[in-house]
């Protein structure tokens, strides 16, 4: 049972470095469709129902889609290294609304 412990402490510590951020993270989704263009659209469909512009990416819609997805970890996603990705850095408020735009993609 003791290995439970630390997977368990070192997502507290994680989720704790990061700004909590609500389902709709504050952020304006027409700005982060606008950000999402500039930044992402090269390789993933941004809008729902565009085709993918690379094999590989998914679309932000089916990002939205995933039960997974809440603020909390868009935020950690797009503050993490990833090896296929471009380097680039937001702003907390291009973050913010990215994020908002990523869930207002979200199906009810």
């Amino acid at each position: 049972m003791r290995w439970l412990t630390l997977p368990y402490a070192a997502s507290v510590l994680l989720m704790a470095s990061f700004p909590a951020y609500p389902q709709a993270s504050g952020g304006d989704p027409a700005s982060g469709r606008a950000v999402a263009t500039r930044l992402c659209s090269s390789c993933h469909p941004i809008l729902p129902n565009s085709p993918a512009a690379k094999a590989d990416p998914l679309s932000f819609q089916s990002i939205a889609d995933e039960p997974s997805t809440t603020g909390i970890s868009l935020n950690v996603f797009l503050h993490s290294n990833h090896n296929n990705m471009p380097d680039f850095i937001l702003s907390g408020a291009e973050s913010n609304d990215v994020i908002a735009y990523i869930l207002s993609l979200k199906k009810k």
